[in-house]
């Protein structure tokens, strides 16, 4: 049986393709500690995304912003079909923190130095 004959109702469909979202691709973070739990501001190419991450309110700074760094890298992968390395800014204030979201290594572009 032809998997393509309309007769039959089987109809093979394109694939879609995912549409990137209007955001654009994360740049940044800021994490939050508040009485009510973990706050995350996302800092995009075309705006901020701000949420509650989901961890324990009483978890550790340190797995926060490991929850953090792989919240935006799961929407950088998932989204954006890229990978992103995560680097945590040594912290100003004990309930603040923010980190600098970049391409990996092997996403960037080769120089213009580069052989090729």
């Amino acid at each position: 049986m032809n998997s393509t004959m309309l007769d039959s109702g089987m109809v093979r469909r394109k694939k879609e393709k995912k549409k990137r979202p209007a955001w654009g691709a994360p740049k940044g973070i800021v994490l939050l500690a508040t009485p009510e739990g973990w706050r995350t501001s996302v800092l995009t190419e075309r705006g901020m995304l701000c949420g509650r991450l989901d961890v324990p309110v009483n978890s550790d700074p340190q797995d926060a912003r490991a929850a953090a760094a792989v919240m935006v890298t799961e929407l950088a992968r998932d989204f954006h079909d890229t990978d992103v390395e995560v680097s945590w800014d040594p912290p100003q204030e004990p309930w603040s923190w923010t980190a600098q979201v970049t391409l990996s290594a092997e996403n960037e572009p080769p120089s213009p130095d580069a052989e090729g």
